[in-house]
């Protein structure tokens, strides 16, 4: 545990040594950032975000009909509509109202987990691509693969469901408290947190990669793609489709392989939400891998073949 805060103090302050020997740099960075989640993402997110929230919040479980599938579908609806953290802020809100137990929100957490269609289709497909083919074939891909996983989860989970799930009739609003109303102050965080990670990591991302070509200035254009992408997704995407326009099979790949591995900015998203009701993020992690080896081959062996 010492090694590991002692490597996040050093990264600490060697970040902050570099923004302050390069302010200009910084403030190009932020520039990138803030134009990226206003132009990229928030058009697309904070709709969705508070009319899934809304729904979820008009749509409360009720004691007559007690149904884990229909709570399931609606959970990954929502998420798959909204996207992430859409997902994680639904699941976090189920396990706080103990619609879900602990061990199936920890579950859920990575198979609720997509990129908007909006976003896939409007920011990458039409923006990115010229092209909306690739995003409907991806969104296909991608969520043939979650339902499979989802309805694993729910055979397993039905199983115990009276002794792990602890359901609980749903604490009604208090009647002051109106559904969209609520709906919009809890979208809020999420937001921030969604603007603030964008930000963050587009900023280290850009001074890190000026400090990077000072003292290698010949470093190569992939090296710099992965470090975007690993950063920042929409960033990477972004470049990726710059750096390879006319290699098709090339660029498709890298697009599968990012919006499926996403990037730390997202990761940082769903590890905040979830730390808020105390979930475990390794289901989740070893989610993650499963997605990054099986969603491009499956893209590669139906689509580019």
């Amino acid at each position: 545990m010492i090694p590991i805060l002692l490597l996040y103090l050093f990264a600490c302050i060697s970040l902050i040594c570099l923004l302050l020997l390069f302010p200009g740099v910084a403030h190009e960075g932020t520039d990138l950032g803030v134009s990226l989640f206003m132009d990229a993402l928030f058009p697309y997110l904070l709709a969705y975000l508070i009319l899934t929230q809304w729904f979820i919040r008009l749509t409360p479980t009720k004691v007559d009909s007690l149904s884990k599938f229909k709570l399931y579908a609606k959970t990954y609806g929502i998420s798959a509509l909204g996207g992430f953290p859409t997902g994680a802020a639904t699941i976090t809100y189920l396990k706080k109202s103990k619609q879900i137990s602990s061990h199936e929100a920890n579950t859920l957490l990575g198979i609720c987990h997509s990129p908007s269609p909006l976003f896939v289709i409007g920011f990458v497909g039409h923006d990115l691509l010229n092209d909306s083919q690739f995003s409907w074939q991806f969104l296909s891909i991608y969520h043939a693969v979650s339902i499979i996983l989802l309805i694993f989860c729910y055979y397993y989970y039905r199983k115990d469901s009276q002794n792990s799930i602890n359901l609980t009739i749903q604490e009604q609003p208090k009647k002051h408290e109106n559904p969209f109303t609520s709906s919009v102050k809890d979208s809020i965080p999420t937001v921030l947190i969604v603007g603030t990670t964008i930000i963050f990591f587009t900023t280290i991302y850009t001074v890190l990669l000026h400090s990077v070509k000072i003292i290698f200035p010949d470093i190569h254009n992939n090296l710099t793609l992965l470090i975007a992408a690993m950063l920042e997704m929409t960033n990477g995407l972004k470049i990726a489709t710059q750096l390879f326009p006319s290699e098709t099979t090339l660029l498709l790949l890298l697009l599968v392989t990012f919006l499926t591995t996403q990037s730390l900015s997202i990761h940082m998203q769903v590890a905040v939400i979830a730390k808020s009701e105390r979930l475990s993020l390794r289901p989740y992690i070893l989610m993650r891998i499963l997605y990054t080896i099986l969603i491009p081959v499956l893209f590669y062996l139906f689509f580019l073949i």
